[in-house]
């Protein structure tokens, strides 16, 4: 009689996610920058494509690993550090502006308000 085949093991696919992630990241840096710059024709275009895949399978395996009520912290922290990334990028465009004399767009000096998605 065969035996059941064992349930796989959340970790292991984790693990797996991760090896291909850092695989792809490491194809990635050798490639460097192409001579003519980032808008230079890829030798393999679909190479791009399953590194997004694999990032995004590495993703949803964690969020999947989760609990609902860390998962909701989780992102409540993700979307704190895109709002610094964002009042960051504003202050950095402010300086170059200042430093080059182009004046501010305008309402560059506008308040923000940060609307909660439900």
């Amino acid at each position: 009689m065969p035996m059941p085949m064992p349930d796989p093991d959340p970790l292991e696919e984790l693990r797996t996610q991760v090896r291909a992630t850092q695989e792809a990241a490491q194809r990635l840096m050798a490639d460097g920058v192409p001579p003519h710059g980032w808008e230079g024709e890829r030798s393999d275009a679909g190479a791009f494509g399953q590194d997004v895949q694999a990032l995004a399978a590495l993703l949803q395996t964690l969020r999947e690993l989760l609990p609902p009520d860390l998962r909701e912290q989780v992102a409540d922290l993700i979307r704190g550090l895109l709002l610094v990334l964002r009042a960051l990028i504003d202050w950095l465009v402010a300086a170059i502006e200042e430093r080059s004399g182009v004046p501010a767009a305008p309402g560059a000096d506008d308040r923000v308000e940060d609307i909660p998605i439900a």
